[in-house]
């Protein structure tokens, strides 16, 4: 083993980032590549809703899956539902809706 020599590597510098960068930019330019610079703020997606408080209710079975066949027939979220029946449930009960829901 002592006759076995390891080659010394030779060192070479390696291309700094920002030739490597501006090489890089200079060839996409030639080629008609534009730089697209990051969308600041909201991106497409949803509108915010105005919608944001949770509620977690246990319901008797069948319940549940009614809801969710009515909002699918209807075209609405189980939300929008769950409010529609509560509006008509203050009107039936002459309650009051306003004072816990904002103007709508």
């Amino acid at each position: 083993m002592s006759q076995f020599k390891v080659p010394t590597l030779k060192k070479r510098e390696k291309p700094s980032e920002q030739k490597v960068a501006a090489a890089v930019d200079q060839v996409a330019e030639e080629s008609g590549f534009v730089a697209r610079e990051p969308v600041r703020g909201r991106r497409g997606g949803r509108p915010k809703s105005p919608r944001t408080e949770q509620i977690h209710a246990r319901v008797l079975p069948g319940y549940g899956l009614f809801l969710a066949d009515v909002a699918m027939e209807q075209g609405l979220t189980q939300g929008h539902i769950l409010e529609a029946a509560l509006k008509l449930y203050a009107e039936e009960h002459g309650q009051d809706l306003g004072r816990y829901v904002g103007s709508k």
